[in-house]
């Protein structure tokens, strides 16, 4: 997860970051399981106003609005949110529906919003009482649909006075604008009802495949000549593949210019005998010879033959025409290292070409002998590693499998191996890197399941900051307890459908110790 580097912001921007919210109270139960509030605070116009959250599959949609009387232009502010990102909606036609209450339908529309994410049209109402109230923008992502349920239209400013006398105002809790969400890596997920499988937590190594890793060694010093276009790291390579030709060191029996040689004398000699069988035929057919002499001629030709094709294996064995040794890939798969250069000259033994296939690996985790009791038979694992924003998880019979659970407790680093075997993604990970693993033990806690980042620890006490309405939250001591990959049970403290923020939830903790001005600047 992304996280915001405070130490980035001076002090004093940070300070007018923070104190520039906006509160509200408490949240109404909705159809996606989070509640939409309907808080009455005081404003210029009659009777005050309200607040409402909503959220649908794609939006979050935070709305401010004075009570409705009729006849009088009601100006709402509504703040939409797309939910993949947590960024506002910039473009979009916003039309606000009243309906119902055996009354016409009206509608009021804006074309745009007056700044990024946020709409401001003018509500008008024509009929007093109960109506549906509806929010829906058009936009080229899609619609936004958010249906508010009802709201009260008094017919006049005395009606609507005594209509809120019996409404109790409560305390806005935490103030965090949609503003200040908006500028930085915030979001929020529902907590929801599950099971969390206890695991253990051990550090591991991704490598390759005992048959997915291969390196070319020279099988003698000489010199590394290209066979067509070098090989390069990241190239693909198939099995059996030339990629390069070594030219041993001249001298000796290996010296290849001295088997170009005696290949090309045994091939003169073969030559030379097969003319020489073929004139002791013609003779021999005019009787001018004896058979001795034919049959003498026809060996000769046979051992030119057999010395002709010995010189050519020889030849073969140190080259085939590219002046060297070629060099194929025993593997296929992906350039790895190529810690030589054309031309280069290299010793017996040296590496030349790491090839690795990188669409399968392995993770081999490390645990200590202290948890080998616990482990058992792992069933699965969740691993993080540095540079990489996502989790990764292995899931038997899907993505990996358990290759092995290591029986020995290893002498030096007293920990026993456990190794998965899982599908590369996109194959980013390379090869080497040390991974942050969560083993599953196959035991599971059931619990209230939020991500793991939501779970903050504020001087030993374990606190969420729960999402009461658009831009008010509330801090919340709660109690974990199996962690499972990304996510972690909540014993005590939180409820399924509630809101916590997943991520920005520093900067809100931030936010309750300073103090300020409280407003929108809309």
């Amino acid at each position: 997860m992304k996280q915001l580097k405070i130490s980035t912001l001076s002090a004093a921007a940070l300070t007018v970051f923070l104190l520039s919210a906006c509160g509200e109270k408490h949240a109404a139960k909705d159809d996606h399981g989070t509640k939409a509030p309907t808080e009455k605070t005081a404003d210029g116009h009659a009777g005050g106003g309200e607040k409402r959250t909503h959220f649908s599959d794609k939006s979050e949609l935070f709305v401010e609005f004075p009570t409705l009387v009729v006849g009088q232009p009601a100006t709402f502010v509504a703040h939409f949110t797309w939910l993949a990102n947590f960024k506002p909606v910039t473009k979009g036609r916003l039309t606000v529906v009243l309906a119902g209450g055996a009354a016409p339908e009206e509608r009021f529309v804006i074309d745009a919003p007056g700044v990024p994410g946020i709409f401001k049209p003018v509500v008008t109402p024509k009929t007093a009482g109960q109506r549906e109230l509806t929010l829906i923008v058009e936009s080229e992502q899609g619609t936004l649909r958010h249906e508010l349920g009802t709201v009260d239209v008094f017919v006049d400013a005395k009606a609507a006075l005594a209509g809120h006398d019996d409404h109790e105002h409560e305390d806005a809790g935490i103030s965090f604008t949609k503003e200040q969400q908006w500028k930085i890596d915030f979001a929020t997920v529902e907590a929801a009802k599950g099971i969390a499988r206890e695991s253990i937590a051990v550090t591991g190594t991704i490598k390759a495949q005992p048959d997915g890793e291969a390196l070319l060694a020279a099988p003698m010093a000489g010199l590394v000549r290209t066979a067509g276009s070098f090989p390069r790291v990241g190239k693909a390579v198939k099995k059996g593949q030339v990629l390069a030709h070594l030219v041993p060191r001249l001298g000796g029996e290996t010296d290849h210019a001295t088997l170009e040689a005696a290949a090309a004398r045994a091939r003169i000699a073969l030559e030379q005998a097969r003319r020489e069988r073929e004139r002791m035929e013609s003779l021999f057919k005019d009787e001018a010879i004896a058979e001795k002499r034919l049959l003498e001629s026809r060996a000769n030709e046979g051992i030119a033959a057999a010395e002709h094709d010995a010189a050519r294996q020889r030849l073969g064995q140190l080259g085939d025409g590219s002046g060297g040794i070629t060099l194929r890939a025993p593997i296929a798969g992906v350039i790895a290292a190529v810690p030589v250069a054309p031309g280069a000259f290299v010793a017996e033994g040296a590496p030349l070409i790491h090839i690795a296939n990188t669409g399968k690996l392995w993770l081999e985790a490390r645990v200590p002998e202290s948890e080998v009791g616990r482990l058992g038979t792992p069933s699965g694992a969740g691993f993080k590693v540095d540079g990489f924003d996502r989790s990764f998880t292995i899931d038997p019979g899907k993505n990996g499998k358990l290759v092995a659970v290591g029986g020995v407790v290893d002498a030096a680093t007293r920990t026993a191996p456990v190794i998965f075997e899982f599908a590369n993604p996109d194959r980013a990970l390379p090869l080497g890197v040390t991974a942050r693993v969560q083993l599953f033990t196959g035991r599971g806690q059931e619990g209230v399941l939020v991500p793991a980042s939501a779970v903050q620890d504020e001087s030993g006490a374990q606190v969420v900051y729960v999402q009461t309405g658009g831009e008010s939250f509330e801090r919340r001591l709660v109690q974990s307890g199996a962690r499972d990959g990304d996510k972690v049970a909540i014993v005590s403290g939180l409820e399924p459908g509630q809101r916590v923020v997943s991520e920005g939830a520093y900067l809100i903790r931030l936010s309750t110790s300073k103090a300020g001005p409280s407003g929108h600047a809309h």
